[in-house]
């Protein structure tokens, strides 16, 4: 066996010549014992609440993370793995249980994994719980064997990695179409997880070309998407640190949260807020913030609230209605779309010794 890197106190670093000692291709199957019901025996069966690695973001089954080149998705992944196996919090706001995590690396060296782990932990204890490898065979070939010998040595798992996916993949069989191809690609890690009752996150890449639906950015036919259990695409603009992580699936709402990621600890960190509100103009954010707490708000109390100029504020408004990000009401009012208005006060008469707002309008003198 070759030399490998010094490793830290419970951190499991799997190089090319001794990958197979932590993937072991000698799983024991879990049986599968019956798959067909009447509808009164589903309706009497009691099923143990889904297993999220992270709530509301990522359960048990079959998940892919896309994403661009570059944008960030290795260094989600390594700061999930780790999160995970410790028991932090996700994206440093969502709590999540600890149990061990395989991830599988395939674009790295050991000597990259130390680097960038030494950035996520941060001075942390390196978790016992995680284990890393940069070999794997391709699923087909023994690939999804290895990996349910590994769950079967660490049945308390809560996540498996591989990143990226087209590493592990492996060839189509002759003559299938692009379609079933895809689909069976990740079917055949979907059975092991699904069988294991595991998180499978498949790291994969999304088109050059966007697309107003996130999901017909991941690259492949359909296929792919069809037979995941959850897909995520990760967006951010290049050179900006925030981006937004939509999330769609059959166990987990469809949603957008807003990221930040941290180039310095190599963290995405989670937002406060709807995604929209931090992928639009810094003044238009703060507008829609103000008025989500003080719905039907003129554009001077707006720009008191917010410590804006009044004019910025007035003609920001005006292209936002203008852009259906806002609504207006009676008096030059607005407020969020799908936000209630507030009703109106009652207004005083305007006379000599109540002049109130009108004050320095002759014309509305009486």
């Amino acid at each position: 066996m070759s030399a490998v890197p010094a490793e830290r106190p419970g951190l499991h670093i799997v190089g090319p010549d001794d990958a197979g000692e932590v993937l072991s291709p000698a799983p024991k199957q879990p049986a599968r014992i019956r798959t067909s019901w009447t509808a009164a025996d589903i309706m009497a069966m009691e099923f143990a609440p889904p297993k999220w690695a992270v709530p509301g973001v990522l359960s048990e089954g079959c998940n892919l993370l896309c994403g661009p080149p570059k944008v960030g998705k290795s260094w989600m992944s390594l700061g999930l793995g780790v999160d995970v196996a410790i028991g932090g919090k996700a994206f440093g706001a969502i709590d999540v249980d600890p149990g061990p995590v395989l991830y599988l690396a395939l674009e790295d060296t050991a000597r990259r994994l130390q680097n960038r782990l030494r950035k996520v932990l941060a001075g942390r204890a390196a978790p016992v719980g995680l284990t890393l490898a940069t070999e794997c065979p391709p699923l087909p070939q023994g690939g999804d064997q290895a990996i349910a010998a590994w769950l079967d040595r660490n049945r308390d798992a809560r996540m498996v990695i591989i990143d990226v996916f087209a590493k592990l993949r492996g060839n189509s069989a002759p003559g299938a179409s692009a379609y079933d191809a895809d689909y069976a690609a990740v079917g055949r890690a979907k059975r092991v997880a699904d069988d294991y009752g595991v998180a499978f996150v498949l790291v994969h890449h999304v088109r050059k070309a966007g697309s107003d639906d996130f999901l017909t950015e991941v690259s492949g036919t359909n296929g792919l998407a069809g037979a995941a259990d959850a897909t995520l695409v990760l967006k951010r603009a290049r050179n900006q640190g925030d981006g937004v992580l939509h999330v769609t699936g059959r166990d987990v709402d469809e949603a957008e949260y807003a990221l930040n990621f941290d180039a310095d600890k190599g963290a995405w960190q989670m937002l406060d807020g709807p995604a929209g509100d931090h992928q639009i103009g810094e003044t238009r954010a703060a507008i829609l913030r103000w008025l989500r707490t003080s719905p039907g708000s003129t554009p001077k109390a707006v720009a008191e609230g917010a410590a804006l100029p009044y004019d910025l504020i007035k003609k920001t408004c005006q292209r936002m209605l203008a852009d259906g990000q806002l609504a207006a009401d009676t008096g030059g009012r607005y407020r969020v779309p799908g936000v209630p208005a507030v009703p109106g006060v009652p207004q005083q008469a305007v006379s000599s010794q109540n002049t109130g707002d009108t004050e320095g309008h002759p014309e509305l003198w009486p």
